[in-house]
């Protein structure tokens, strides 16, 4: 009898990602930890897990490839015996902008990335899981965003819309095999200090979007992934469908 679960977090070389990761490992999940362009940073995630007694392996690919989600999924077959919890959580983000200043490349790597990856990548994890396919089911948490419900005007309107689109997906998906013994479920992060808003030309947007927040602050990225672990232990077990706010009250 298997002693761990397997949880393969994407995106998981830094911010929700990496902390998510490292909680795992302390809940004693061995951890597939996939990356895009951070290698440092997914090694000492790596590190940091292995600290905590999980076993690791490192997978490289850019989700907006259908063929690199394709290779990180056999990687991971051959790595570990059985899939049992997926974080869906790779995405990016832009240079705040209005949508009339927005180029037609940087909306279609948006999409490509933050939805069309997500897809793609919860299929393969469909394929390993669902009892229809021979699977013995498992938890898929998929990371949206609070910029979901508010729209983020004339700062990433299509990042919002594509964590809009991952809202309405993971109810979709979560119907279609819930007797398959898979949970669908999502997390919308608010204001957290991660390295996202540097990312999108803003490294202080936390700081100066926390007295927006009822809780007047910026959460961590550690408070996200007691949500995420929540979701796909066993204490959530009559929970799918369900997209959970951790977002200070905003």
């Amino acid at each position: 009898m298997r002693q761990k679960k397997n949880m393969l977090i994407t995106g998981a070389s830094t911010g929700i990602g990496a902390a998510t990761a490292v909680l795992a490992a302390k809940n004693g999940y061995n951890i597939g930890i996939h990356y895009n362009s951070d290698d440092k940073g997914a090694r000492l995630v790596s590190q940091l897990c292995e600290d905590e007694g999980a076993i690791t392996h490192i997978f490289q690919g850019d989700v907006a490839k259908p063929e690199d989600i394709s290779r990180v999924f056999t990687e991971f077959d051959a790595a570990f015996t059985q899939l049992d919890v997926l974080v869906n959580n790779a995405g990016i983000v832009d240079n705040a902008a209005r949508v009339d200043e927005m180029s037609a490349e940087r909306l279609r790597r948006m999409v490509d990335v933050n939805l069309i990856g997500a897809f793609l990548v919860a299929q393969e994890a469909v394929l390993r899981m669902s009892s229809a396919y021979g699977g013995e089911g498992g938890a898929i948490v998929n990371i949206s965003s609070a910029a979901a419900k508010l729209g983020a005007a004339n700062q990433y309107v299509d990042y919002a819309a594509t964590k809009a689109g991952i809202d309405i997906f993971t109810v979709g998906l979560s119907q279609e095999v819930a007797t398959e013994g898979i949970r669908v479920n999502a997390v919308r992060p608010g204001i957290i200090e991660t390295a996202i808003h540097a990312k999108g030309g803003q490294p202080d947007r936390a700081e100066e979007m926390a007295p927006k927040v009822p809780m007047q602050r910026a959460g961590a990225a550690e408070e996200v992934a007691h949500a995420i672990l929540w979701l796909s232990s066993e204490a959530a077990s009559y929970v799918t469908g369900t997209c959970l706010d951790v977002s200070g009250g905003r």
